[in-house]
């Protein structure tokens, strides 16, 4: 997925100081020292400036309020949204659309992930050449493929006319994770129990960038609470926003709730923004429930920190929205405004999932589809938006032509669940919504 190695001090030296810069903190001279030991590959050097910027602090000016704790992020809102019942039928009806939806997202997504290679402009051109844009289905392949374009290795099995199951991808195998964590431990759930699931369910070479690292600190003895906060430069990457929407799917209609649950599963491995992503998505998946998809968004909103650079930049799609510009246009304007974040950064990405959402405005095929034009993290936001858009449209109403060739199997790295039949996690993530 993504090649971070967190091991590497120069590896973990470049992206805390960007990491850094990006919230805010003063770095001095440390900024071009630090480049010059990632330049020289001095891994030595490299691990001496990392405990030096251990000490650093944040420009006065800085125009952010970023709380960590959940009680501080509670105080910061203006007022939580309220609580809805869901139907019965209507409750099974979304949930397995969101489940598929999210699976045929996901997949969507999955061959051209890779932010730096496809970008949105590149994406379009090969989608040109194979008479696919709009996207209305999965990803052709071109035959023969020019020279300039490089699917993923797994595309095989990922692209159109070539898909007979939904493909095993993180996005996936941590919606898996969060329900066998609500089915063993139930709604009252700790960070310690998703650390010792982490452990005991997920190979460490199906974890990447901040996950990876919580993982490797875990072993290495850290406790959870520390886990996350050890030479992770990847704390506000999109980790923890990819495993939040079962949060969702089980306080359907309760944005705040799921929100809560969401920051207890993210605060093993982010902080911050990162964490912020998880408790926006969790939120926006139980408010699809209730509403459209500009009500999900502006509810999802009212669950973190008004000044957050998160919620900023949702406040950013949704005046572009307004305006009432096409989506290229607001894709070009997110892209100036919040390109300078790695491809896999949660706040960029979160932009793409709003104007997915906004200018797809209910059409599962549209949402997914612009989505996933969008670029960066392709299969996450596909993902993410297919989850939304599934529960709006409900799973009798979604195209087959997305649903059918999923064969009802998701295939999952997850120990004990590969080849889940889709149908029977949502029935499984029914039965813990009704047991609260």
């Amino acid at each position: 997925m993504h090649d971070h190695q967190p091991h590497d001090p120069c590896e973990l030296l470049r992206w805390e100081t960007a990491q850094l810069q990006e919230s805010g903190f003063d770095l001095g001279g440390l900024a071009a020292a630090a480049q010059q030991a990632v330049d020289d590959g001095d891994a030595a050097a490299s691990r001496h400036l990392l405990d030096e910027l251990l000490e650093v602090t944040r420009h006065n000016d800085w125009a952010f309020e970023e709380p960590e704790d959940l009680h501080s992020i509670l105080a910061s809102l203006h007022a939580p949204p309220p609580a809805a019942i869901i139907g019965e039928a209507a409750l099974l009806d979304r949930i397995l659309g969101g489940w598929l939806g999210r699976c045929a997202g996901c997949n969507l997504g999955k061959p051209v992930e890779n932010g730096d290679h496809w970008t949105a402009e590149h994406l379009r051109c090969y989608l040109e050449l194979a008479d696919a844009y709009p996207l209305t289905d999965y990803i052709p392949v071109l035959d023969p493929m020019p020279e300039s374009f490089e699917l993923r290795e797994f595309w095989p099995y990922t692209t159109r006319g070539r898909i007979f199951e939904s493909a095993r991808d993180d996005d996936i195998d941590y919606t898996i994770l969060g329900l066998h964590i609500l089915e063993q431990y139930g709604l009252g759930f700790t960070t310690a129990d998703v650390a010792a699931e982490w452990l005991d369910r997920i190979p460490y070479t199906q974890t990447f960038t901040a996950e990876r690292v919580v993982y490797r600190n875990l072993a290495l003895g850290h406790a959870p609470i520390m886990a996350g906060k050890v030479d992770n430069p990847y704390r506000e990457w999109i980790g923890a926003q990819i495993r939040a929407d079962i949060f969702g799917y089980v306080h359907a209609g309760n944005p705040w709730a799921a929100a809560e649950l969401a920051y207890r599963d993210a605060t093993l491995s982010h902080t911050a923004n990162g964490v912020y992503g998880a408790m926006w998505a969790a939120a926006l998946v139980a408010a699809a429930f209730t509403g459209d998809a500009k009500y999900s968004v502006q509810t999802s909103l009212a669950c973190i920190p008004p000044r957050s650079r998160l919620a900023e930049a949702i406040r950013f799609v949704l005046d572009q929205h307004a305006t009432g510009v096409t989506w290229h246009t607001a894709r070009t304007a997110i892209e100036e405004r919040y390109g300078h974040y790695s491809w896999v950064h949660t706040i960029n990405n979160a932009a793409v999932v709003v104007a997915g959402l906004l200018w797809g405005d209910g059409d599962f095929t549209a949402s997914i589809g612009l989505t996933v034009q969008g670029g960066w993290d392709t299969d996450s936001n596909g993902a993410t938006v297919g989850s939304v858009a599934g529960i709006i449209t409900g799973a009798q109403r979604l195209p087959p032509h997305w649903t059918h060739p999923l064969n009802n199997t998701t295939r999952s790295a997850i120990r004990g669940f590969d080849r889940s039949r889709i149908s029977d996690l949502a029935d499984r993530t029914v039965l813990v919504a009704n047991s609260k």
